[in-house]
């Protein structure tokens, strides 16, 4: 850190108010490194920089770093923790500890519409839906939704309906399987009714919808309605089988989040239980990245923060494995996201302890699994990097590979794609793609190549930072006339790589220079790597591609004018009527559209005019 850092740092320590809030550590690029909360954001934060505090490894690497302060001022300590996890979601910040899911769980979720649907989904959106899970087994989410269809009369086709009667009932109304709001024929007060069966049922008071069900069998039977009476209990029948097969594991009737975690060596694992009615609906565990060298109760405190900030539901009770520091304050901010009160509780015995201990087993699991994964994908990564060197005479397995690709159709909207592996996984914040300036009448693969290998060397040449990394080898879409391209332009750069033709039908290699492909075997770790990168080069390719042609297509000239923002173009053509409107209209008379200057209104022109 130079004087100059060093004294505004100081200066800004010394700035600091005594109030609670948040505070944000700053790189030398302005890069946030770390985002934390005080109740006191003067005896906090300058705790970090006095030499007789003793940091872990992580938070000392982290003060090293940090080149710059800003903090803001909260009312109370409660707005410091809604701050404080709206801002590590909105940065993501390296040195905060991080939640990492192993894959997308299932979700059932009830839509918000005038005749809601009851569907299956693996995306949380903010959409004012209500969702339920996650559940462990998208095959159990697809099974309890189909015995739902069958017992509720709920939308079975997935369309979104109005009430509005637009078409005839279909099959299912006549099977007595929907209310057919379709064809109009649904009351909203009846399909509503249905919906809050289905609700209870989701929200596992399935007592509640046992016993709500049998009074109205019961009822129907006394008006001598005994179809009603039969289909109500074949519903109640059907419920039940599915009661039976799910695990009771507490004799009270609660609904509970069970939070366990087991950090080593190896890192830190998060086991959750969703425990509704006093019974196990589902599942899931978490790896923290960053949480290592931190306190088990501070990993904790930190996934509480970073999990409800936008969990789809917050249960009565949390139930955790240690103290955490700021308990009440945690509560307080569950109570407010739940609208009712919640529990924090850390078991010291009896069936909630259990509990835990079950969880923590599981995540000693998925400990275990995580450790025999990383080994397997080192193990490949380093296959495949051997086999690459011995195939291609590189001088050591490549560590960062690139891969280009071009997309287009016709010689129409051409683009080009860079995708990148470093250590043999995707770095997709290294991804690049192209839009290509050569645009011949018939399309030439072999000069978009070329273009594209041009522009990328020189973006490296010229020092544009979003290209300072050059790659150990490069990956050619293509046989040996692409790769030629791309050594053409290697050789009027100045630079040389080394580089690879991959063509798609025998999955052949051509090598600069070598009048023989090479054929690796196709289940080899390498040419698995190849083949995988390659494909992810041509669907980032082809989105690209698709994007550009469909605004072609579909937009508007003004959209490629650099200043016309949504706003000023809906000002023009409001005020012209039309694209044409604008290109007859002098310069004088575009400045004079409400947003526009006259240096805008001469590039709108001259664009129009082109």
């Amino acid at each position: 850190m130079n004087e100059t850092s060093k004294d505004a740092l100081k200066d800004k320590l010394k700035a600091l108010p005594a109030q609670p809030g948040c505070y944000i550590y700053k790189d030398e690029s302005g890069d946030v490194l770390y985002v934390g909360k005080a109740v006191s954001l003067r005896s906090r934060v300058r705790s970090y920089f006095q030499k007789s505090t003793t940091h872990s490894i992580r938070i000392a690497r982290m003060v090293s770093r940090v080149r710059d302060l800003e903090w803001i001022v909260t009312d109370t300590e409660l707005e410091a923790l809604i701050l404080e996890c709206n801002l590590i979601k909105r940065h993501r910040p390296p040195f905060n500890v991080r939640l990492r899911d192993d894959k997308s769980y299932p979700y059932i979720v009830i839509t918000k519409e005038p005749f809601p649907r009851v569907l299956f989904t693996r995306k949380l959106r903010k959409d004012g839906s209500r969702y339920f899970g996650p559940y462990s087994s998208a095959f159990a989410v697809r099974d309890t939704l189909q015995l739902l269809h069958k017992v509720f009369k709920l939308i079975p086709c997935g369309k979104s309906w109005t009430g509005e009667p637009v078409q005839r009932p279909c099959l299912y109304f006549h099977m007595g399987r929907c209310m057919a709001p379709c064809a109009g024929m649904s009351d909203r007060k009846v399909y509503q009714h249905e919906l809050s069966n289905v609700t209870l049922f989701l929200e596992g008071k399935h007592d509640a919808l046992v016993k709500h069900l049998r009074a109205e069998m019961d009822a129907a039977a006394e008006k001598l309605d005994f179809e009603r009476a039969g289909a109500l209990r074949d519903t109640i029948a059907s419920i039940e089988l599915v009661l039976e097969r799910q695990k009771v594991v507490t004799e009270h009737d609660r609904d509970q989040d069970v939070i366990a975690l087991v950090k080593d060596e190896r890192g830190a694992a998060v086991q959750m239980f969703y425990v509704r009615g006093g019974k196990l609906i589902g599942q899931r565990h978490f790896y923290l990245d960053g949480a290592r060298e931190t306190s088990p109760g501070e990993a904790v405190e930190e996934f509480v923060k970073r999990y409800y900030t936008d969990a789809p539901e917050v249960p009565g009770e949390l139930l955790l494995p240690v103290e955490i520091e700021e308990r009440h304050i945690v509560e307080s901010w569950l109570k407010m996201k739940r609208g009712r009160g919640v529990k924090v509780t850390v078991p010291r015995g009896g069936e909630k302890l259990r509990l835990i201990e079950m969880a923590a087993n599981n995540a000693e699991s998925a400990l275990e699994q995580l450790k025999r994964e990383h080994e397997a994908q080192e193990n490949w990564q380093a296959e495949a990097g051997s086999q690459l060197q011995d195939a291609l005479n590189l001088e050591s397995p490549p560590e960062r590979i690139e891969c280009f690709d071009i997309s287009n159709i016709q010689g129409t909207a051409p683009v080009a794609s860079m995708v990148v592996v470093e250590g043999g996984m995707p770095a997709k914040s290294e991804y690049r793609r192209f839009k290509i300036k050569y645009n011949p009448e018939s399309p030439d693969d072999f000069a978009m190549m070329r273009e594209t290998i041009m522009r990328r060397l020189r973006a490296f040449r010229d020092g544009q930072p979003n290209f300072q990394k050059l790659p150990d080898l490069m990956v050619i879409d293509g046989g040996k006339g692409q790769l030629s391209a791309a050594m053409k332009a290697m050789e009027e750069i100045g630079l040389q790589i080394p580089a690879v033709g991959l063509a798609k039908k025998q999955e052949l290699l051509f090598l600069p220079n070598e009048a023989e492909p090479i054929a690796l075997p196709m289940d080899s770790p390498g040419l698995l790597l190849l083949r995988r990168l390659r494909d992810e080069a041509h669907r980032f390719a082809i989105s690209y591609h698709r994007k550009l042609r469909d605004k072609r297509l579909f937009g508007s000239p003004l959209d490629e004018i650099v200043g016309v923002g949504p706003r000023r173009r809906r000002m023009l053509l409001r005020t012209f009527g039309s694209v044409a409107g604008i290109r007859d209209a002098t310069v004088e008379q575009i400045a004079a559209v409400p947003t526009m200057t006259l240096a805008m209104a001469k590039r709108v022109k001259d664009a129009l005019s082109d």
